[in-house]
């Protein structure tokens, strides 16, 4: 559960900060990080192509090796750790075999000490990546790789996880968090288990001043716009959008339109993912 806060004033009334107790106290691996510029949403001829971005504490980059290909022998998990660029935990782990140290998303149950693997055998261990072939049909995965080799793409945000629900040829059939069921090949690797920080959803942020701190600027309404400025301006702030359909600033619809243009992937998706 999200850690509450003490309201002594209205401030903090009803805050709430995630659940950090399982992590190691100790400063981050110092070779496996690096600089981390800020850019304010702004490309590189200095025009803003992000909005809502700016500002935010500064943050040390972790390099994660999303690969994680197989190796023998097994690996130890040193830490667990905080990681300010993403909303789940990693975990330090040291290869038996060539003592390499490496940053890897931290599953849900993850302790330190533990044992994982990575292709060599066939322990299903939380945390051990093996191929989609050799992973029974049931089983819960994350940093799913997409292309064999190019290493986990989806599934890694905090507290999501795909299920292998089937094996059909060369194919695997994932269901993701979405709902969406997708067909990748059985060559594609996958960690097995949940990711970790699974109360990130339910955290309550309770004031403007911690937003700012993540980095992320004010939002202004559309209807409190000038016309010129947005599809939704115009009238005295309280009037309603006018208009049928919500839509951007730019003009297109803004909810239910589908945005897809895929469509040589499309074929990999047996069932589209529901609405909620």
């Amino acid at each position: 559960m999200p850690r509450l806060i003490k309201p002594n004033n209205n401030a903090v009334r009803k805050m709430s900060f995630g659940d950090f107790g399982g992590l190691s106290k100790v400063r981050p691996f110092k070779k496996l990080t690096t600089t981390l510029s800020k850019h304010g949403g702004r490309d590189k001829s200095g025009k803003i192509s992000v909005r809502h971005q700016g500002g935010g504490a500064k943050r040390l980059y972790r390099i994660i090796d999303f690969k994680f290909m197989p190796f023998e022998g097994s690996a130890k998990v040193i830490t667990i750790e905080y990681d300010p660029n993403r909303s789940a935990f990693i975990a330090l782990v040291e290869k038996s075999n060539t003592k390499e140290k490496v940053y890897i998303l931290a599953p849900d149950g993850l302790k330190v000490d533990d044992v994982i693997y990575s292709g060599a055998t066939k322990k299903f261990t939380i945390g051990s990546r093996q191929k989609l072939a050799d992973i029974p049909v049931g089983y819960d995965v994350y940093n799913v790789e997409l292309y064999p080799g190019r290493g986990g793409q989806f599934v890694r945000s905090a507290g999501s996880w795909g299920t292998l629900t089937a094996k059909e040829g060369k194919y695997a059939y994932l269901r993701l968090p979405s709902s969406e069921v997708r067909k990748v090949l059985l060559e594609c690797m996958a960690s097995i288990g949940k990711v970790s920080n699974t109360t990130h959803n339910r955290v309550r942020i309770a004031k403007a001043g911690r937003v700012r701190h993540m980095g992320m600027r004010p939002s202004v309404r559309g209807k409190a716009m000038a016309p010129n400025s947005h599809p939704h301006g115009g009238g005295e702030g309280l009037s309603p959008i006018g208009m049928k359909h919500p839509k951007t600033p730019w003009g297109k619809p803004a909810l239910g339109f589908r945005t897809r243009r895929n469509k040589r992937t499309t074929k990999f998706i047996i069932t589209r993912r529901k609405k909620k």
